[in-house]
Order: structure tokens, then C-alpha cells, then sequence
């Protein structure tokens, strides 16, 4: 486990520090990612919506959602709050979820959703923020290895939670288990100590910077050169991603009918359980082997899981395929703030660095979704998986030939 060496504690309070850490991460994992897919099916089953309804509210939402990641970012920069923003957050969310089971008309649900989708944007660079400012430098490979795997574990444990609990009781149900994990959430960070998190390394400065301004935000936006590298590789690969796993759903559903269902929940469980590993080796070798090798890697296993949904029709072979996306995608998320953080480091604009990201990652998926759509309808599955490879391929151009690595050592 990974030791905090702060001056307010030694290794005891370190490992204390990431023990809590890794609950945080486990239980805000189930109260951000326990509601989002009972959503649809909630309101199209049991209050009567149409897709269209649907559709519209949660694409409203997911915009607003989007245009707000780099002010929140500027905002958890600016803040020495971020244990209390959490907990205001968690609150909120529940609230929500609560909001909408009991009322789910439009108006409602559509102002629940505008709050959700802003706090996507508050607890994962909240959670990074806490974790540069209680870890020593030396230590967040590692540590941005177990906050990624304890998410991750998270989310297959309030999967299965929710399944169960929608199964033998009602769907009503399900929303009450985002107040419920809220609770060991908020006691959570709660329980880290407040004067042991460093508010300008949180923000990407250096102890010898504190009487120095953090970089304008124009300079970081227009001519950060790694900032601007991250952002196209982020974009590409959110493109080419996003959409991917709707559609092999759908080539799955129409290809087995009545065995729909099934074969989806296997391809999301394959992705998860890969996550796992891919986290835990970032953790263990981004250090060792630098940023750059496992960025390369990631990138790499985008085009070749879309060519392998392009050719194959085989059921078994395209849910087998999705240990790419967890091999991928886990590492890319685990990478991500790490990266930032040394790309950052000296800036004091290491949050809203991360909400700009974000945000380059959102519109890459909102895009993706309706132009893989489109290519379904006039191409066919096939070729759509093709373009998503191609997009992939871009992202791994682009880090092969303009990504440099990032790690300490390496920048001095």
C-alpha cells in the first residue's frame, strides 16, 4: 500500500491515508456509476417514456454536462473545500436518484439529470486532486493504480448489487442504493484529514511556488504543447470507443435473438474484469518502463478490437474481444491523470487541465455515437467498425510520433 510521506504523519498515517483512498474510490464508484444504466430502462418500463423522451433528456444532460468540466476543474483548482465538495456532491446525487423514482416526469428528471451529469464532472478530478495533494510524487503511479482498480471494482460490485436487488425486489429499488453506498462515501473522505492534503500540490504547484500565480488559462489552452498532444489522443480514442460496445450490442442482439440480453451483460462484464489488470500493471510499471510503452499499448488495442468486431461473427469471439477494451481503456484511464500530473507539474492548473481533457473526451463520444450510427444505417456494421478502427489508428499515430514521455525522470 502506498505511504503518504507528508509532515503531518508518518507511515502509519500514510497507509491509514490509503487505506481510506481505496474505500473512497470503492464506494464513490457505487454511488457515480450505480444509477446511470437503470436510467432508460427505468423510465421507458415503468413511467411510460418513449425512446425519444429518453433520448432527448439524457443528450440535454450530457451536454450540459460536458460544457461545465473545464469551470469545475478551475473551480477544484481554486478551492481547499474538495472534502467538501464530495460530500455536497454525494448529497446531491442522491437527492437525485431519489428525485427521480419518485417523480419521473419530465421537468424532474431532466433537472436530476443536469445535476448528475455536473457532479461526473466534480468527483473524479476532485479525487485526483486529494490524492496529489496526501501522496508524495514518487508515489502516484502507484496509487493512481489502486484508486483506478478499486473504481473498477466498485462498479462490478454495485452491478451485480443492482441486478440483484432490481431482480428480487423492483426497479424502485435500485435507486435507493445510491444514498445508501453515499454513507461509507462521505465517511470516507470525510476521514481524511484535512490539513494532511497539500492544496498546492493538489493543484500541480511546487512547494517552492507558493508565492507564485498558477499559468494563464489561455497559455495552457493554446500553446501547451503535451496538453494539446494528450488532448488529440484522448479525442481520437473517445471517437473511435465510444460507440463501439452499442454496437456490437446490437450485432450481438440481431444475431441472437432471445439470447440478447445475456451476451451484452457478458461483454460488459468481460471489459470490467479487464480493467483490473490493465490498472494494476500501469500501476506497477508506469514507473519502470516509463508513460510512453503502456500509452502505446493502450492505443494499440483500439483498431485491432474494432477489426476483430469488423470480421467476426462468431458471439463468443466478439464478447472475448472486449478484454481489448478493458486492456485499453483501463490503462488509458489509469495513464490519464498520471500523465497530467507530470505534464502539469509547476503549472498550478493541474484540475482544470483535467476538466479540458474531459471535455475533448465527452465531445469525442457524443460524436462518435451519431456518426457510427449513421454508417450503420448506409454501410452496415462492418465498415462502421472499420472508420472506429481508423480513429484508433490516429490515436496510436499520433502518440508514436508526438507523445514524449512524461515520466520525471525523464522531463528532469
Amino acid at each position: 500500500m502506498c505511504e503518504c510521506r507528508s509532515p503531518q504523519g508518518g507511515r502509519g498515517r500514510g497507509a491509514r491515508i490509503g487505506f481510506l483512498l481505496d474505500v473512497l474510490n470503492f464506494f464513490l464508484a457505487d454511488v457515480r456509476g450505480g444509477l446511470g444504466p437503470f436510467v432508460g430502462v427505468f423510465l421507458l418500463t415503468q413511467a411510460q417514456w418513449n425512446a425519444e423522451e429518453i433520448g432527448d433528456v439524457l443528450t440535454l444532460s450530457g451536454l450540459i454536462g460536458i460544457a461545465f468540466h473545464a469551470p469545475i476543474g478551475a473551480l477544484v483548482d481554486a478551492t481547499h473545500a474538495k472534502r467538501g465538495l464530495i460530500v455536497f456532491g454525494i448529497g446531491l446525487l442522491a437527492a437525485s436518484a431519489v428525485a427521480i423514482e419518485r417523480a419521473p416526469f419530465i421537468p424532474v428528471v431532466l433537472g436530476a439529470d443536469i445535476v448528475m451529469a455536473l457532479l461526473g464532472a466534480v468527483f473524479a478530478p476532485t479525487v485526483a486532486a486529494i490524492t496529489l495533494g496526501v501522496m508524495h510524487p514518487s508515489e502516484l503511479a502507484e496509487r493512481f493504480g489502486r484508486n483506478a482498480v478499486f473504481d473498477r471494482v466498485g462498479n462490478i460490485f454495485i452491478a451485480s448489487v443492482a441486478g440483484l436487488v432490481g431482480w428480487w425486489f423492483t426497479q424502485r429499488a435500485v435507486f435507493y442504493l445510491v444514498p445508501l453506498f453515499s454513507i461509507p462515501a462521505a465517511l470516507a473522505v470525510l476521514a481524511i484529514p484535512g490539513a494532511a492534503i497539500r492544496h498546492d500540490r493538489a493543484r500541480g504547484l511546487a512547494q517552492n511556488q507558493l508565492e507564485e500565480r498558477p499559468i494563464a488559462w489561455r497559455a495552457l489552452l493554446l500553446h501547451d504543447r503535451p496538453l494539446l498532444v494528450l488532448g488529440g489522443i484522448a479525442a481520437l480514442f473517445h471517437f473511435g470507443n465510444a460507440s463501439m460496445l452499442p454496437l456490437v450490442g446490437q450485432k450481438l442482439a440481431l444475431a441472437n435473438p432471445g439470447a440478447e440480453t445475456p451476451w451484452v451483460s457478458a461483454c460488459i462484464l468481460v471489459a470490467q474484469f479487464a480493467t483490473i489488470p490493465a490498472a494494476m500493471l500501469v500501476s506497477a510499471k508506469a514507473d519502470a518502463w516509463g508513460r510512453r510503452p503502456l500509452l502505446l499499448a493502450a492505443c494499440a488495442a483500439l483498431p485491432l478490437r474494432g477489426l476483430i468486431f469488423a470480421a467476426a461473427t462468431d458471439p463468443r469471439l466478439l464478447v472475448l474481444a472486449q478484454v481489448l477494451d478493458g486492456f485499453g481503456g483501463g490503462m488509458l484511464d489509469t495513464l490519464l491523470p498520471l500523465i497530467l500530473a507530470d505534464i502539469m507539474r509547476g503549472t498550478g492548473r493541474y484540475n482544470l487541465a483535467r476538466g479540458i481533457l474531459s471535455t475533448v473526451q465527452g465531445i469525442g463520444g457524443s460524436v462518435s455515437n451519431g456518426i457510427a450510427g449513421m454508417l450503420v444505417v448506409r454501410a452496415g456494421y462492418g465498415p462502421a467498425f472499420v472508420v472506429l478502427s481508423g480513429a484508433g489508428a490516429g490515436a496510436l499515430v499520433l502518440a508514436f510520433r508526438q507523445f514524449v514521455e512524461s515520466r520525471p525522470a525523464e522531463r528532469g
